[in-house]
């Protein structure tokens, strides 16, 4: 038997060292020798295997092994670890720091007999001399490592080699018999289906006690990547491998999408964050500086034009100007990583500037919004690329932000009925007078007093709404302010002096136009009030998501919803839920059709059902909501007739998901479509009145399950130069443009006799069209193409006319355009 030395010296970290004792029990407590942690610190460097075998793993007892863990894989020892899953008290992000640190090397598996309980713990190492074990109570949490009351006990096989080797062969047999392999896959379904068990808040409560216990490690752990932000990155880390030089994630206001992208962007060099508030841009100053630990940054702004830094935080107003965006003050290939906050916005033109015009190794999107939920699709941007996303639903469900109390309040005051609407929306003057009506503010006023609280957001229509609202709660004993831009009223505050005065409790409440949607960070916000029709889902989320950020003493939010016979008000379910709306499905509403996150409560009036399902039964046609998105869109557009990628770009979801069931639908025979609503233009008609227009309504129309038709018609299309036949060289060089661009090379790599298209050379190309979408495109239709010696493929004679007209390029290239963005939507819905 090796008989182990009593003392032996242990580093904790740089230039920090004490003695721990080598005894054979470990109790825990207050007392560093006898912290399991530094035990097995200490045998790691030894061994050469390590087995683990423990009931769950927590994010904060990886992280302190890790480094060793990777230590001795570099010196090729061999590693097991063996998980529980049970009641999800495993971390999604431990199992992910685990992969992304150690990748495949480490053999990670999950226990899998549901019917056995599971609850060992114990850390054995194989060394030269002999193999040990520590065996007891310590899961791998850091409370459980360090001061917890945790008894272990510490034996090796020359002691005790009967007992060593029960233990070790019941580990061997529940590895390998009892387990399955967590790959990527399975741990993306773990924590999709994961959410945060009550017990895991004591579990939370003592790490974060042992936290202010370790002194010594506190600095160090204060800005590292957490829960969902962990996942993110191992997702974002994977999709550059795969090519991908954009992506945009989807998450949850009080993610820490900030914190997210300054982690992500260490690599590199050069990164440019665009925001499109000055204040979103300081907070992220703070956020990158306390991740880099560099103050080798500056700002472009309207304040100041700092260039020449590694980080420059950008105002998209000053940097997405064209007299900005020059080589005098950054070249295209200036930033390696960019950054665009609130992606949701890149559909002005201010962004699309700063997007045109840089080039960057990597471009990340950064957003709370769903896709299209505001009538605008920005995912086409990122190719459709979102490598991670986590909806509000799903945050609350992990424990990342509080529950909230809903209440839908009937609000008979006002009559929405009555109130002008221009271009799919109220008339500001006149929806301020309506909600000013007799009898409103003490109707809010009166549920404010009901449900109390301590710093309260009001969300309002207009400059006099939010003063009023100010002046009539200050009267009513309740201090409050007016936050809106230019701010000039007897009541009101610029934003910086009102979030100051709500965060000490000299007001109670601010009343705010447009100026909190988006870069608040008041986490004991405990109540928000929607006191105007909140018909954009982007603005309610937003506004909803202003309350839920976790804070002490803060177990849940109190959200006011003020309804009436408003557009959209049987809305509100669906958001809260996180399904698609739909104005023929409200009217069908019962609150028990809807499953709403963990802890969450909502409760609407009765009266407001009865409402839902009246407003529903006045429903305008499909066709007719059609028509008015067409015109709402148009008018967008400054009176220029909508494209169809305008139209797929800037409709409404609930009225885009309408035009696949409709005959006459403008994604479908859309120049028939302007057409039936007196819109076809004089160059349109030409087209629609000749052969050609059929040829569209091909294209329109023809199926497309995979990818594999695009590139054939790009062929066509050749860059605005239309071709009525195609040759070899023809298809190599659009299969290379379209399959070597974002991620459009997915389809044929899910497919193994696609998936060498990197050795693929133009005969190759030519024989993959011929294949599949040759055959199906002649077999289409009414023979628009046809077979020709020396060809591919070709059109038909009675087509090359209208080929030849003005207008045929950019309505084929608009058919192309929209039927690849539309295919990447519906494979991504696929996908998530």
């Amino acid at each position: 038997m090796v008989k182990p030395d009593f003392t032996e010296e242990i580093k904790v970290q740089d230039n920090i060292h004490f003695d721990i004792e080598q005894n054979e029990a470990i109790t825990g407590g207050r007392n560093k020798s006898k912290f399991l942690l530094y035990k097995l610190k200490n045998s790691m460097p030894k061994a050469e295997q390590i087995d683990i075998i423990v009931s769950f793993l927590m994010e904060s007892g990886v992280r302190m092994i890790l480094d060793d863990l990777k230590q001795a894989l570099d010196r090729g020892v061999r590693i097991r670890i063996l998980t529980g899953n049970y009641l999800g008290i495993t971390q999604p992000g431990a199992l992910y720091l685990i992969k992304d640190r150690l990748g495949d090397q480490v053999d990670l598996r999950f226990y899998n007999e549901r019917k056995r309980s599971f609850h060992p713990k114990a850390y054995i190492f194989h060394r030269k001399e002999f193999s040990e074990i520590y065996i007891g109570s310590s899961n791998l949490s850091k409370s459980a490592l360090m001061s917890g009351i945790e008894w272990n006990y510490n034996f090796n096989d020359k002691r005790d080699e009967k007992n060593f080797n029960e233990f070790y062969h019941t580990f061997e047999d529940l590895f390998y018999n009892h387990s399955n392999i967590i790959d990527d896959q399975t741990l993306k379904e773990y924590s999709l289906s994961w959410k945060k068990p009550a017990v895991q808040r004591d579990l939370d409560r003592y790490d974060s006690e042992a936290q202010e216990e370790d002194e010594d490690g506190e600095e160090e752990e204060l800005f590292q990547p957490r829960g969902a932000q962990i996942e993110a990155l191992y997702a974002l880390k994977n999709t550059r491998r795969e090519g991908a030089d954009k992506a945009l994630i989807f998450a949850a206001t009080g993610i820490g999408k900030t914190y997210l992208a300054a982690f992500d962007s260490m690599p590199y060099e050069k990164v440019l964050f665009v925001a499109h508030r000055d204040e979103i841009l300081q907070q992220a100053a703070e956020s990158f500086r306390n991740v880099r630990r560099s103050d080798d940054y500056g700002f472009f702004t309207g304040k100041e034009k700092t260039i020449g830094k590694a980080v420059i935080f950008a105002s998209v107003y000053s940097l997405g100007k064209q007299s900005s965006l020059n080589k005098q003050n950054f070249s295209p290939e200036y930033f390696d990583y960019i950054v665009i906050d609130e992606f949701h916005h890149a559909v002005t033109d201010q962004y699309r500037n700063i997007i045109e015009y840089f080039k960057p190794r990597f471009l990340l999107g950064l957003t709370a919004t769903p896709e299209r939920m505001d009538g605008r699709s920005i995912y086409e941007l990122c190719d459709y690329n979102v490598p991670y996303q986590i909806s509000l639903m799903d945050a609350i469900n992990k424990g990342i932000l509080v529950p909230f109390h809903y209440y839908g309040i009937y609000d008979e005051t006002v009559d929405y009925s009555l109130i002008r609407r221009e271009h799919g929306a109220y008339v500001e003057k006149a929806l301020t007078a309506g909600l000013l009506a007799d009898g409103r503010p003490d109707l809010i006023f009166r549920y404010y007093m009901k449900y109390r609280s301590s710093r309260a957001l009001g969300f309002c229509c207009s400059r006099k709404h939010a003063e009023e609202m100010a002046r009539e709660f200050s009267l009513r004993g309740i201090p409050a302010a007016a936050v809106y831009s230019n701010a000039d009223g007897e009541y009101s505050e610029n934003r910086t002096e009102a979030l100051r005065k709500l965060r000490s409790g000299e007001i109670k409440i601010i009343f705010s136009v447009d100026m909190f949607n988006e870069g608040l960070d008041v986490p004991d916000v405990d109540m928000v009030m929607f006191l105007r029709p909140t018909e954009s889902p982007v603005v309610f989320l937003q506004q909803l998501g202003r309350g839920l950020r976790k804070c002490k003493g803060k177990e849940y939010l109190n959200v006011l919803d003020f309804i009436g016979n408003y557009e959209k008000a049987g809305a509100a379910p669906f958001l809260l839920s996180g399904k698609p709306y739909s104005r023929a499905e409200s009217g069908k509403m019962q609150q028990q059709d809807f499953e709403f996150p963990d802890d969450c409560i909502v409760d609407f009036d009765m009266r407001l059902i009865d409402l839902f399902h009246e407003m529903a039964k006045k429903g305008v046609k499909k066709d007719e909501l059609v028509r008015e998105e067409y015109f709402r869109i148009k008018w967008l557009q400054e009176g220029r007739i909508p494209t169809r990628m305008d139209l797929f770009a800037c409709m409404e979801d609930d009225v885009y998901r309408l035009c696949s069931s409709l005959k006459n639908s403008p994604f479908k025979h859309y120049l028939k479509y302007l057409e039936s609503i007196g819109e076809l233009g004089k160059r349109e008609s030409g087209i629609y009145n000749s052969k050609g227009n059929a040829f569209l309504e091909m294209i329109e129309t023809t199926q497309m399950s995979k990818s594999y038709k695009i590139p054939v018609l790009m062929a066509f299309y050749n860059d605005g130069d239309v071709k009525t036949e195609i040759n070899e060289d023809d298809i190599y060089r659009s299969y290379m443009k379209f399959y070597y661009t974002a991620n459009n090379w997915r389809d044929l790599e899910k497919d193994k006799s696609t998936s060498d298209y990197r050795t693929w050379d133009a005969k190759r190309c030519a024989y993959e069209a011929l294949k599949n979408p040759v055959r199906y495109l002649l077999d289409s239709g009414e023979g628009f193409f046809v077979k020709k010696e020396g060809a591919i493929l070709a059109m038909s004679q009675d087509i090359h006319e209208a080929v030849k007209m003005e207008e045929f390029a950019e309505q084929m290239k608009d058919i192309i355009e929209y039927r690849a963005a539309d295919y990447y939507r519906k494979r991504y819905e696929k996908e998530v």
